[in-house]
């Protein structure tokens, strides 16, 4: 046996099994760590996500998301009877950090933190205002129209601008200035106007503006000045925002989660809008990072016509006509307002204000009704 194995020609037979078997080898492992290092960029929104899946592929995960969350979100706390705003916030974080946590373990997600260190007092700041933007986000969907909840949304970038000039004394045009005007008077009409307006409704949506703007400019800062990538900061402030909604249950939930009826399709219907909690973080890195601001402004406009439009056939949503041209001419203004930022004369300082708008019309951002 030992001299049919020493012989020359199995010899060469042995040894050119072993290179093939071995370029397969690393052949396989290229493929690999290739698929792995794109499904990693993922998370860092950066521009190799184009490669994989392409700019028209990204808008179109982004767009179905970000509409089918609102969509899902109102099913749950409307027509599945679960009214456990704060609760259903709760559960969209856990669901997200656990998905992170199982793909960051198999090395598909990176969550890894800037080099440069980040004062624990910011990221506390962030988490609690994240905690206050998404319960009481979800708390206005429940009380309130979808027209309504996405006509306070709105509202969010003429907050942003004002904190922004009371706080940093940051200045605009005065076509801007205009533009935002024409935006307030808009959702005021829609709003106000609205046949289903609900008064608690109402004053949780105002409520619900002043901490959506501190998050976007703090969210907005730690990212721009900092590195931080959309999903890592999501990563490291979760465990505090948990902490803080676990704090708002008693005042915002009613009693009664435990003894609510944890049948089959609601259990599905819950899980389904929680996953897509997580997905609406994912896709919205990808798309900021396959496609151009502009793009990316003009499909958040679309975004809320189709969410108007959803709350109308879905819900049976009245708002009546007086409603609805004061939603059109919030829309307009939003677009004029967004049209007057991307223009290639602005300054970088337009340019981050560009970016805050960009995310309140877009509405891929960690206050999504999430």
């Amino acid at each position: 046996m030992m001299s049919f194995l020493m012989r020359k020609d199995v010899r060469k037979l042995l040894k050119r099994k072993d290179s093939d078997a071995g370029e397969k080898g690393r052949a396989l492992e290229e493929v690999r760590a290739s698929l792995f290092s794109k499904l990693r960029a993922f998370g860092g929104g950066k521009r190799q996500q184009t490669t994989l899946w392409g700019p028209t592929v990204a808008l179109t995960f982004n767009f179905f998301v970000s509409v089918s969350i609102i969509l899902m979100n109102k099913l749950v706390l409307v027509t599945v009877g679960f009214n456990y705003p704060i609760f259903l916030s709760f559960l969209h974080y856990v669901c997200s950090w656990l998905i992170m946590a199982i793909l960051n373990a198999l090395s598909i997600l990176s969550l890894s933190t800037p080099s440069k260190s980040t004062k624990y007092s910011s990221l506390l700041s962030l988490g609690i205002v994240m905690s206050l933007s998404t319960g009481l986000a979800n708390v206005s969907l429940k009380y309130n129209s979808v027209g309504f909840y996405q006509m306070a949304k709105i509202a969010v970038t003429p907050a942003i601008v004002l904190a922004e000039f009371v706080l940093f004394q940051k200045k605009i045009s005065f076509l801007k200035v205009l533009a935002l005007t024409v935006v307030s008077v808009g959702v005021a009409v829609a709003t106000v106007t609205d046949l289903q307006f609900h008064f608690f409704g109402a004053c949780i949506a105002v409520a619900w503006i002043v901490p959506s703007a501190v998050n976007k400019i703090l969210w907005s800062n730690l990212q721009q000045q900092e590195n931080w990538t959309a999903l890592a900061l999501m990563w490291k402030t979760t465990p505090i925002t948990l902490f803080f909604l676990v704090m708002l249950m008693p005042y915002l939930d009613p009693p009664g989660v435990l003894s609510f009826k944890w049948n089959f399709y609601n259990s599905t219907i819950i899980g389904a809008s929680a996953v897509l909690g997580f997905l609406l973080q994912w896709s919205g890195a990808l798309a900021l990072g396959a496609t151009s601001a502009t793009t990316h402004v003009v499909l958040g406009q679309f975004k809320t016509c189709v969410i108007l439009l959803g709350g109308f056939l879905i819900f049976g949503s009245n708002p009546g006509p007086i409603s609805i041209l004061g939603a059109i001419t919030a829309l307009v203004g939003m677009s004029l307002y967004t049209y007057l930022n991307l223009q290639p004369s602005s300054s970088k300082q337009s340019l981050s204000k560009s970016k805050l708008g960009k995310e309140n019309a877009d509405g891929s951002h960690a206050d999504e009704s999430v």
